[in-house]
């Protein structure tokens, strides 16, 4: 794995082990020794007050990859083993919360964005004082400047007034991720996720320089049903062609070592998607519409559905790739349970929606966790060949301009005027909101991904961002 920082480390290195004590049937058996182990007497502790503090955490973050999340502890002294007891014996999990916050793990961060540093010359023009809106800025005996945290509204005016730059802006690291405003600290200034505005794009759980945002795990409750003998189908996310280093048939191959039954790609649900779209987009237009956004990403969905409700109308009423597999999948055998594989997190939400077609979902970080944790070589298992082979343009959906792509290839107009909305930041946001207002788009067809690149970029992919876009790029030269 290309790991970019050591949170990123910490989640992998834990899942792994969980994953290992299960497949060694002793998940319940050695759990609770394990922030001990992780974490040892005089061991080097990175970011916290003492071993004991790292020990809380490393038991913390288990409850989410178990399916757990803090508002599930009654009682602080039941340990660890409970819970995993639970995990591996429960039918399904049920919460409603893709994402928690890990309350130990959470630094608090700064409680104000803005501070005067040591390079404040206590100059004469005073730019800082005097385009203050709230008079919280006063000056020491030095003739330092020093702002009035109870009276400043981090408006940052005085920030950009310092001829000096000696005002510094200091970021709250996961709220200044979220497009949407769905972080804030609470009464114990312990952040918090509003669930009413989150539209589950992942920005804040690698934002996060503690570790302590998680989403929550259905790894456990995958494996118990492999175990117990069922059939589940693994659901591959196009974007799957740019996470490892192997062969794709070595890959599939390891997922058939992992216990599923079977393996299928996406690209085939989107190939679907290809079509009904292509048929609606014409539709609209011979109506009148003034333009139609694609509807595949599941972020972009949540943001329509709870910051931009005038832009539903605009979208296709065509479903994703991952509902159209399972539908495939269910149609060959009902009976048979269905997983997800992807890089995105607010595949899960979409997932619920859909319970007749999608059982469960999983990222590609949790399944390198579980090939590590199950000592499964990729590059050694046996290949495997499946029946039916996607075209290239259907494995394009992972990158941005793919849904376009397709549309193009199906409609055969390869002139076809069309937007590219790569990134649901803040300004992009914006002007999705124009476009919702006013009726008038830059163009007839406006593909929209929440990730900057597409889905190769996702929060849970497993390679890095740049090189999994360059082997994406290789990948699909070698289907033209």
């Amino acid at each position: 794995m290309a790991f970019t920082n050591n949170v990123m480390i910490v989640r992998h290195k834990l899942l792994a082990t969980l994953v290992k004590l299960w497949k060694e049937d002793s998940l319940t058996d050695k759990i609770d020794r394990l922030p001990i182990e992780l974490s040892p007497r005089k061991s080097k502790v990175m970011g916290r007050c003492c071993i004991h503090k790292e020990r809380a955490v490393w038991k913390y973050k288990s409850l989410p990859l178990l399916g757990f999340d803090m508002n599930d502890e009654k009682d602080e002294l039941a340990p660890l083993s409970y819970y995993a007891q639970q995990a591996v014996t429960r039918n399904k999990n049920l919460k409603e919360n893709i994402l928690c916050v890990i309350d130990e793990a959470c630094s608090s961060c700064v409680q104000t964005n803005y501070e005067v540093t040591n390079l404040c010359r206590g100059c004469v023009a005073r730019s800082c004082y005097m385009n203050c809106p709230k008079d919280a800025i006063h000056f020491n005996k030095k003739g330092q400047a020093e702002i009035d945290h109870d009276l400043c509204i981090s408006c940052g005016k005085c920030h950009k007034s310092c001829p000096y730059h000696a005002i510094v802006y200091i970021p709250v690291p996961c709220e200044d991720a979220c497009p949407v405003k769905a972080i804030s600290k609470d009464e114990y200034g312990i952040e918090h996720i509003d669930e009413s505005k989150c539209i589950y794009c992942g920005k804040c759980l690698n934002a996060c320089p503690f570790g302590a945002i998680f989403e929550i795990s259905q790894v456990f409750d995958i494996l118990q049903k492999i175990r117990e003998g069922r059939k589940v189908v693994a659901m591959v996310a196009p974007a799957i062609l740019a996470q490892f280093n192997a062969p794709i048939e070595n890959i599939y191959g390891a997922l058939k070592a992992v216990g599923f039954s079977d393996v299928i790609e996406v690209a085939q649900g989107a190939m679907e998607t290809t079509r009904i779209e292509s048929e609606e987009f014409k539709e609209r237009l011979e109506e009148g519409a003034p333009f139609m956004t694609t509807s595949c990403c599941p972020s972009y969905i949540e943001l329509s559905e709870k910051h931009i409700p005038d832009i539903k109308k605009y979208i296709s009423t065509t479903k994703s790739p991952m509902y159209y597999t399972g539908e495939i999948v269910k149609k060959e055998d009902p009976e048979a349970l269905t997983v997800f594989i992807g890089p995105c997190i607010a595949k899960r939400k979409e997932a619920r929606k859909y319970p007749e077609f999608v059982d469960y979902a999983m990222t590609f970080e949790e399944m390198g966790s579980i090939l590590s944790g199950m000592d499964i070589d990729i590059n050694t298992v046996e290949p495997y060949q499946m029946k039916f082979k996607s075209v290239m343009e259907a494995h394009g959906f992972a990158q941005t301009g793919g849904v376009t792509g397709a549309v193009k290839a199906y409609l055969a107009q390869a002139n076809l005027n069309a937007t590219l909305v790569a990134n649901l930041d803040k300004k992009n946001i914006g002007l999705l909101r124009l476009y919702a207002k006013t009726g008038k788009a830059p163009s007839p067809f406006i593909e929209v991904m929440a990730c900057e690149s597409g889905c190769v970029t996702g929060p849970c992919i497993y390679n890095d961002k740049v090189n999994s876009v360059k082997q994406m790029n290789t990948e699909l030269q070698k289907m033209k």
